[in-house]
């Protein structure tokens, strides 16, 4: 199996995004190369204080080692031993105004190998979005281009996918999703590799024309102080889910890979409050009652 092509389309969907991106700030996208000692590295493209992206990083990783870490193997145990090749791109997106939403995609490969045994793999990915003021048009406008990503690829696709996004992006201790979901996928290995292969690239290339209008329609709303403290207070449940659930950082932690790309998802300006509730009938309000609950968008 030739995984070459997978590597090379990595690249240049990070190349692409970053292009896209860099056309909403007037900051350019600084590029930092690293190298993992166990094996394998990657580029971190990142803005930071940008005019539009308060913070923002476009992650390619290509890392192998001899066994996988516990984060891969808890779900499946038979991998233990065998050594290892992932690769991926990871995006986070934190816009500066509180009417853009948050947002992340990601798309990966895996391959775990044991001496006289076949290969494993799989592909893995997905993309959601994390508003802090709710639109529906967004929305359905998001979750549409997720079901356009999946229709190729059987009808019943994006509404698994959908409710496995609902699932996963879900804070179980304070019992509420980190945003509206979109779609998320793992363990993909069926039919084949070049179905699946072309599934991954179908979700990695249609994340700018689910994320792009979005932010071209609201990145010019004005807002004050109570827009920018509430997105500070929501931006808290993104840290919590990333740093408790999230199978993409302890993975990155667990095998070694570089602190700082990983890191990289978390918002740099965030608020706790005890206890705090949105006042009845407010915007913030709004958000909970009409947009933090799994719904068809489509």
């Amino acid at each position: 199996m030739d995984i070459a092509p997978v590597h090379e389309y990595l690249l240049d969907l990070q190349q692409r995004i970053v292009g896209a991106l860099e056309s909403m700030d007037t900051q350019a996208f600084r590029s930092d190369a690293w190298e993992r000692p166990e094996g394998g590295g990657g580029t971190t493209r990142v803005i930071e204080n940008g005019s539009f992206f308060e913070r923002g990083g476009v992650n390619f990783s290509h890392v192998h080692g001899s066994a996988l870490p516990a984060s891969a193997t808890n779900a499946r145990p038979q991998l233990a031993g065998r050594r290892f090749e992932a690769m991926g791109v990871s995006l986070v997106l934190h816009p500066r105004n509180p009417y853009c939403p948050t947002v992340h995609m990601n798309v990966r490969f895996f391959q775990a190998a044991r001496q006289g045994e076949p290969a494993v793999w799989w592909f893995g990915g997905g993309m959601d979005l994390t508003p802090y003021y709710g639109f529906e048009e967004d929305a359905r406008h998001f979750h549409a281009t997720c079901r356009r990503a999946l229709e190729p690829f059987g009808a019943d696709r994006y509404a698994r996918y959908k409710r496995w996004c609902d699932e996963y992006f879900f804070l179980r201790h304070r019992g509420e999703p980190r945003g509206i979901g979109g779609l998320f996928f793992d363990d993909l290995s069926e039919p084949d590799f070049d179905a699946c292969f072309a599934l991954t690239r179908s979700v990695g290339d249609q994340f700018l024309a689910a994320y792009q209008p979005i932010v071209e329609r609201r990145r010019n709303l004005p807002y004050g102080e109570r827009e920018r403290a509430f997105q500070c207070y929501r931006r808290g449940r993104y840290v919590e889910f990333n740093l408790v659930y999230d199978r993409g950082t302890l993975f990155g932690l667990q095998s070694g890979g570089r602190t700082e790309s990983i890191l990289m998802s978390l918002p740099p300006l965030v608020e706790w409050r005890y206890d705090w509730k949105p006042e009845p009938g407010s915007p913030e309000e709004k958000l909970y009652t009409e947009f933090l609950r799994p719904r068809d968008w489509v």
